[in-house]
């Protein structure tokens, strides 16, 4: 029996990947604004629609404050969970470049230049981050396959 690693492409799994890891900062440091409902009752003109539903929007409210949170810390922590399993070099890598708060302010360079003992190049860093993202796009289920019909 054999397997064999997709073949991804490569630009789209980047994109796939930065995607997920830009709404990951977001949802991680920018601050949940909870819905609150209005309390002054309004007139709402029903013209030929169902008038026998209502809604609640407290309850709607109330949903929305509850889930949404968990919602966001569940995503978070599937993509830390996905980050802590890849090894050292790949793992430092995203956590410098892509997962802290300021890193949308970090350049590739300073992070293969200042933020790795010894430095590494250009050429090394892109193998490591190409790496990182393939493992992390399989992980979270998000591979662009690259057609076979492209490559001839």
């Amino acid at each position: 029996m054999s397997f064999e690693l997709p073949q991804l492409d490569r630009t789209e799994t980047k994109r796939a990947v930065e995607e997920t890891l830009e709404r990951y900062r977001i949802f991680k440091y920018l601050s949940f604004e909870e819905k609150e409902v209005s309390i002054t009752s309004s007139y709402e003109e029903r013209l030929h629609g169902p008038t026998n539903e209502t809604s609640d929007q407290v309850a709607k409210a109330a949903t929305y404050n509850v889930d949404e949170p968990r919602k966001r810390q569940k995503y978070c922590e599937r993509i830390e969970r996905a980050v802590r399993r890849l090894p050292k070099m790949e793992r430092k890598l995203i956590e410098e470049r892509y997962m802290t708060e300021e890193s949308e302010y970090i350049t590739d360079y300073a992070v293969y230049c200042h933020r790795f003992d010894p430095p590494i190049s250009e050429r090394t860093y892109r193998k490591i981050r190409w790496k990182a993202f393939y493992k992390l796009a399989l992980n979270l289920n998000l591979p662009i396959i690259q057609n076979s019909y492209e490559k001839m």
